[in-house]
């Protein structure tokens, strides 16, 4: 796969990069708003080209694929000049601002006949496949609930837009919740219906919430309680899914790194459950490749992302007004 990479972001510079090359990817460019910016990443990532030129970036005929990984705002127009250009989309969560922007992208995508895809990482990790795959077997009998907990502590290198810019995505439900939403639909195989929830600034959020809680009401009947932040530095993260015959205690596995514990615990008593610990992205973009040859589908596919988004805008809304909310999914409806 010959990349263009829209955005120098450390996402890129620290995990996708790698993972590209892993696969024998040819990076040919990289483009950024910023020129000098642009230019250093390049530099420090032996990429050939920089550029801020988006559209002649996505043009390009030396290009199969772009992974976009700008800020929130810019990602609607430039996935959208990509697929105009006829190339494969691998985009960062949220997809856009709005979820008739998203639906947009992926509506878009189809028409182009190109692949499109949501880099929402944590559904490629040997821990969360594994759990998946324990509950569809039915070793916890009947899912009650599933808690989410993934407060955690904001590195100062990324504490810029995520913390003080609501014009550009930041706060941590755009950051956060929207990958817990894609756990939850991963783990349970259902799209969450409601959702009541509370946010607040806890210490980092200027202009932005820190810290969110939230609890969603599956179609099953399950429920879903979710915690996000920036603020927690020795919270942990992890999750717990409890049922009729048993329970899973995850801990440590809502990172990029494949990490963690998962316990089983049913009446026959506790074992722990070992799991793959290859790499999230080579997964996540071998997958994506897999799909622009019509091998099989990306690991989260556009209608994914626009899923995640769409229970994300309802934990905002819900806690912006103390009201629950009835998720709306647009068109994937």
């Amino acid at each position: 796969m010959r990349w263009g990479l829209i955005g120098a972001s450390s996402i890129a510079e620290n995990h996708v990069i790698g993972a590209m090359r892993e696969l024998g990817g040819d990076i040919r460019l990289v483009a950024s708003s910023n020129p000098e910016r642009a230019a250093a990443f390049a530099r420090a990532n032996h990429i050939p080209r920089a550029t801020t030129d988006i559209g002649a970036a996505v043009s390009d005929a030396g290009i199969d694929a772009v992974y976009i990984s700008s800020t929130n705002e810019k990602h609607f127009a430039q996935a959208m000049a990509a697929i105009a250009a006829g190339k494969h989309v691998l985009c960062e969560k949220p997809l856009a601002m709005t979820l008739a922007e998203a639906v947009e992208m992926v509506r878009a995508a189809e028409g182009a006949g190109v692949t499109f895809a949501t880099n929402h990482h944590l559904r490629c990790s040997g821990s969360h496949r594994t759990i998946r795959d324990l509950i569809a077997a039915g070793r916890i009998g009947r899912v009650l609930s599933l808690r989410l907990f993934h407060a955690v502590h904001l590195p100062d290198s990324l504490r810029g837009w995520r913390i003080t810019d609501p014009g550009a995505g930041g706060g941590v439900i755009p950051d956060i919740t929207v990958h817990d939403a894609d756990v939850a639909r991963f783990l349970l195989g259902e799209e969450p219906q409601t959702v009541v929830a509370q946010m607040c600034a806890s210490g980092l959020g200027q202009g932005v919430e820190d810290s969110a809680m939230s609890v969603w009401t599956m179609p099953s009947g399950a429920m879903v309680m979710s915690h996000e932040s920036f603020t927690h530095p020795f919270a942990g993260s992890g999750l717990e899914v409890h049922g009729t015959e048993g329970s899973i205690l995850a801990t440590g596995v809502m990172t990029q790194q494949p990490v963690g514990e998962i316990a089983l615990v049913t009446a026959a008593g506790r074992v722990a459950v070992p799991f793959s610990d290859h790499n999230l992205y080579v997964q996540g973009v071998s997958e994506f490749v897999a799909a622009t040859a019509g091998n099989g589908r990306s690991a989260a596919n556009g209608w994914d992302g626009v899923a995640s988004l769409a229970v994300a805008l309802a934990v905002r809304e819900a806690a912006r007004t103390g009201v629950r909310q009835t998720v709306s999914y647009g068109a994937a409806e």
